[in-house]
């Protein structure tokens, strides 16, 4: 057990963990930041993604020392209710979510994607969501509310 200190979404926090913990049950169990889900555990589905400095990074398999003294964003810090980031605002206007359970990991990779490349083509945006699973197969109404974000965001 040591004590590392986080800084999630914008605030510092420290949690006394095994430091080989994964990052996600961190920020679910001790932090209660519900956004990354438990999916798969194997870094396959995506469920459980955040940005480590930016970069989108699966918690699931991450453990917590690694992102020690690092910058990490889970979907809460990307917008507000009152100011949502366009990708949870286009997400809204395209009613995507039947279930809900993998927004997190869409939204946090392209919103990665997005900021690195606004003007990312179709076939880019999906060679980026590739590895993402949907299991109630809304991927059109994915890639649609995806697309209006990037327009708004352009």
């Amino acid at each position: 057990m040591a004590v590392v200190s986080l800084r999630i979404n914008g605030a510092t926090h420290e949690v006394d963990v095994d430091t080989a913990t994964p990052l996600l049950y961190v920020l679910r169990n001790d932090l209660g930041l519900r956004g990354p889900r438990f999916g798969c555990g194997l870094a396959q589905c995506g469920a459980c993604t955040v940005h480590l400095e930016g970069e989108p990074v699966r918690a699931c398999v991450m453990p917590v020392s690694a992102a020690a003294g690092k910058t990490v964003t889970t979907i809460k810090g990307l917008g507000t209710p009152d100011k949502p980031h366009p990708l949870q605002a286009a997400y809204v206007a395209e009613q995507v979510p039947p279930c809900g359970y993998c927004v997190n990991g869409w939204i946090m990779t392209a919103a990665a994607v997005l900021k690195k490349n606004p003007k990312a083509s179709d076939a880019e945006l999906r060679d980026s969501l590739a590895g993402l699973k949907c299991r109630c197969g809304t991927h059109v109404s994915i890639m649609r509310a995806i697309k209006r974000a990037q327009q708004q965001m352009a």
